[in-house]
């Protein structure tokens, strides 16, 4: 089943500072992701990936297209939806590991990490349980779990950030660069916190500059270049 259709999607800035002059960054974006599969987005650093995931999430409007979501017998257009049912569906259909976290001060990590089983009505001892499991896979030392994440270190904060947007089951998840700041025994683990989600039904959007983590978790790589003007013989077909 497909649970994500982008259909020439388009995305430009407008400078205001610099006259107004328009800084195209993607247009014709059109792929589709099933449940249970990951697509990448490659490509290099400011080419436009994150500027899709972005546009998924609702965080961007699109300047042109359709962003279908097939999820939970809905179908719905993220490109043209309010803003109130892109925050709805991020409760239940969408989930997002961003580059940072983003976490209220002075709130315990395992309390950040539950906080999206609670909102969707899981009592709240369930909820720290499943965080708890997750934390160890995770490899962060227990001590830890209820001290506020601000503390932490980078690579920390992260696996966090990880925890918080994996915990969830989501027909959807977007992943930005998730691993970025992690060591070599922690990106494994995410590998194959990804390949379980896959295993699960969960259709996966991903950037991911690091080989091998893109090598474990891609079921195809579309190189965004193909809608950037960068490369005029580049199509969004499957580069592995």
């Amino acid at each position: 089943m497909t649970v994500l259709t982008l259909d020439g999607v388009a995305k430009s800035f407008t400078m205001h500072l610099q006259g107004g002059v328009r800084l195209p960054v993607v247009a014709g974006v059109s792929f589709a992701v099933r449940a249970g599969s990951c697509v990448v987005l490659g490509g290099p650093s400011g080419i436009g990936k994150s500027s899709i995931l972005k546009m998924i999430f609702g965080n961007y409007r699109s300047d042109a297209g359709r962003i279908m979501l097939h999820a939970n017998d809905e179908v719905v257009d993220l490109a043209a939806a309010p803003p109130r049912r892109i925050l709805a569906l991020r409760q239940h259909s969408i989930g997002y590991v961003s580059q940072f976290l983003r976490a209220v001060p002075r709130v315990a990590a395992i309390d950040v990490v539950a906080e999206p089983l609670v909102a969707t009505g899981s009592a709240p001892a369930e909820a720290q349980r499943a965080a708890s499991d997750l934390l160890a896979r995770l490899n962060l030392p227990q001590p830890l779990w209820r001290l506020p994440p601000a503390t932490f270190s980078g690579g920390e904060q992260q696996r966090i950030n990880i925890a918080r947007g994996l915990l969830p089951e989501r027909p959807l998840l977007l992943l930005d660069e998730p691993t970025a700041s992690l060591d070599t025994q922690n990106r494994a683990v995410v590998a194959a916190l990804i390949a379980e989600k896959k295993q699960r039904g969960t259709a996966i959007v991903a950037i991911a500059h690091d080989d091998d983590v893109r090598n474990a978790i891609a079921d195809e790589i579309i190189d965004v270049r193909a809608f950037s003007g960068e490369a005029d013989a580049v199509s969004p077909q499957q580069m592995r």
